[in-house]
């Protein structure tokens, strides 16, 4: 039953709904959550704060106390999206080769980095296809957040060339940023077309392409 009250004309009208008092951290945690629903569905570009306090079932002031702008609340949204895939990616990089081999090692980490990405697209849309209106401290997380994954992607690429004398050769730092590009590209796919670039198409690509560098690099 709605709880109404007398107007001046004494006709009755709805009370105004109050959102329950949340603890700061949770407060702001619901907001996030329903601005990454808001992003998913219309794209970062429709992201309003009035889209976020309904999609959050609370009224503006709340949203306000806890981001004063739009800015605020795009910053915070992509940062805590970017720390998740930080950490996703994180997990997909192999800490033995010796086991699997170079080839089936970084066939089987492009794969799994693509299901991580097909996984939750509306993320990793923001983090492959660089927001617009991405606030500029925003791409500098990300470059350094690249930067790091690059090195882990050369060390890498450092010991697959040891384990395997096909690829005596190869300059490890080109090959790292061959495989980052690589994943990214795959990535991207992934997220504009996911119907056409299915996560089992791009897997066995991944892994025909990692198996035919060996191969390749054989004299």
């Amino acid at each position: 039953m709605s709880v109404t009250k007398a107007g001046a004309s004494g006709a009755e009208r709805p009370r105004r709904r109050y959102a329950p008092r949340l603890p700061p951290a949770q407060r702001r945690e619901q907001l996030l959550d329903a601005a990454f629903e808001v992003t998913r569905r219309s794209g970062l570009h429709d992201l309003s704060m009035e889209a976020v306090a309904a999609e959050a079932g609370v009224g503006k002031p709340v949203l306000y106390t806890v981001f004063r702008t739009r800015g605020d609340l795009v910053s915070a949204l992509l940062d805590r999206e970017y720390q998740r895939a930080v950490a996703q990616v994180l997990a997909t990089l192999p800490t033995d080769m010796t086991r699997t081999g170079p080839a089936a090692a970084y066939g089987g980490t492009v794969t799994a980095f693509v299901r991580v990405v097909l996984d939750n697209p509306t993320r990793w849309r923001l983090i492959l296809t660089g927001p617009d209106d991405a606030p500029s401290e925003y791409r500098d997380h990300l470059r350094t957040a690249r930067a790091a994954i690059l090195d882990r992607a050369v060390d890498l690429a450092r010991i697959g060339i040891g384990l395997e004398p096909a690829l005596a050769g190869f300059d490890a730092e080109l090959l790292g940023h061959t495989m980052m590009s690589f994943a990214e590209m795959l990535g991207r796919l992934a997220v504009s077309d996911p119907e056409t670039y299915t996560s089992d198409r791009l897997a066995a690509y991944a892994q025909a392409l990692a198996g035919l560098v060996p191969a390749a690099a054989a004299p």
